[in-house]
């Protein structure tokens, strides 16, 4: 295992899309055209699976520095009212151009920290988007918690709103990790969030850990998972933690490359957490992820129901994911868009009535093939195809580069089907990688991902 982490660990998309981002191709994309394909999705899916909406939330008090999102910090609590009151705007852009009224079967409030808002802020954002909009009777919604900000009010709120999941960032527990990527959270803080939650009604909670952050040890690993272990949510999200300095700057550069776990060191702290996780009761769902039997991303996996997309893993597949609010990446299956990246832009462009769309990608007939391919290796760790649908002869070529994996025993195929052994899910990226066509065709000329193991 060390030879083959060694071999394949290089720079490597995390596949929420295909093509990934930087190789989306906005010479032939238009917001026009954006719009076009977000109505046929629409019109498609909505009374059959309902759509999904990302808001992103952007504000926080403070800059964690292990974060890769992107946020604005700032105390000042008067820039919530104007952001939502835009981000409803946004959303009656979209709502103007369909006739019938949205069905929404997912929601999710990433950010940035959502609970940096008030109780008051976010009644407003979800009564607001309902105004013209139905639930549907399968519903989901849920949201991101920081645990020293989410307060009983907030779990009700959203809760009486139709939330029934929340996620909490813990990171890791060891108080010199904490105060490296600034995030100071005591135990304390997690177990009163959790056990709010629970108490009001929440049927889905999840803590998100990372892997790889600065000065982890495999005691600190071992520590914060017995600690969550105390806690025992539905779901544990095990992240590697991408270090992108390069492109977000200053917030990740509060320590030294030399103070990060490399390579096989990093890879052990992910298996010790991955066997103490299966010793607590937890299944690997997809990659990175573990789910108690009892929770819908579980039941997903093994209905074969699992889903990929911008907000990572789901239990629900809806075509169609509309992002509002600055950042965030909309996606009508058959093309992908991105808003504008800053608050000011995206709320004078918004105010001024345009949809904020800055980029994107319209997906052709090989795209789609090959994105299907990809989000099957994803969720379900194996893909089929024949030669006529997965246009073999055009590329062929790349998926050559699963000769040397299969030899390395990270694949087997047999009868046009593709397997993914459990010992090779750690390289699953590595494995998406072969499928990306657009990869191979231009390889980037700069760092643009975080490495793959």
């Amino acid at each position: 295992m060390t030879s083959l982490i060694q071999k394949y660990n290089i720079p490597g998309h995390r596949y929420t899309s295909y093509p990934t981002v930087p190789y989306w191709d906005s010479k032939t994309f238009s917001k026009e055209k954006w719009i076009a394909s977000f109505k046929k999705s629409f019109i498609e899916s909505n009374k059959s699976e309902g759509i999904s909406l990302y808001i992103h939330l952007p504000y926080c008090e403070s800059l964690c520095t292990f974060c890769a999102c992107h946020k604005h910090i700032t105390k000042r609590h008067e820039v919530e009212q104007p952001y939502i009151e835009t981000v409803l705007k946004e959303w009656q852009l979209y709502v103007n151009l369909i006739n019938d009224p949205p069905i929404i079967k997912e929601i999710h409030l990433g950010g940035g920290t959502p609970t940096f808002f008030s109780t008051e802020a976010l009644r407003r954002l979800i009564n607001g988007i309902f105004k013209n909009a139905k639930k549907h009777p399968n519903h989901e919604f849920s949201f991101e918690g920081h645990p020293n900000n989410t307060t009983r009010e907030h779990l009700q709120t959203l809760y009486d709103l139709g939330f029934s999941r929340v996620s909490y960032g813990v990171q890791d527990y060891n108080l010199k990790v904490q105060k490296a990527i600034h995030r100071v959270q005591p135990f304390e803080n997690v177990k009163k969030a959790t056990k709010l939650a629970r108490e009001i009604g929440y049927t889905s909670i999840s803590h998100d850990l990372v892997f790889g952050l600065p000065f982890q040890t495999k005691e600190n690993a071992i520590h914060t998972i017995t600690k969550t272990k105390e806690l025992e949510p539905d779901r544990i999200s095990f992240y590697s933690y991408a270090h992108v300095p390069w492109i977000k700057g200053v917030g990740q550069r509060g320590y030294n490359e030399k103070d990060l776990p490399k390579n096989e060191e990093k890879r052990k702290l992910y298996e010790i957490g991955k066997q103490l996780f299966a010793n607590m009761g937890y299944a690997e769902i997809g990659m990175d992820h573990f789910a108690l039997p009892t929770d819908t991303l579980y039941k997903a996996s093994k209905k074969n129901t699992l889903h990929r997309n911008f907000m990572g893993y789901t239990a629900n597949k809806t075509k169609l994911m509309v992002g509002l609010g600055m950042s965030s990446i909309s996606d009508s299956w058959y093309g992908f868009s991105q808003n504008v990246k800053t608050v000011k832009e995206y709320q004078q462009l918004v105010n001024s009535g345009e949809i904020p769309v800055f980029r994107g990608h319209l997906l052709s007939q090989e795209d789609l093939i090959i994105r299907q391919h990809i989000l099957n290796i994803m969720c379900h760790f194996e893909t089929s195809w024949k030669e006529e649908s997965l246009h073999i002869k055009n590329i062929s070529k790349h998926i050559k580069k699963l000769d040397e994996m299969i030899v390395d025993g990270l694949v087997n195929i047999k009868n046009n089907t593709l397997s993914v052994p459990e010992k090779a899910r750690p390289f699953v990226r590595n494995i998406c990688m072969a499928f990306d066509k657009k990869l191979h065709e231009k390889k980037p000329e700069t760092k643009l991902f975080s490495m793959t193991i």
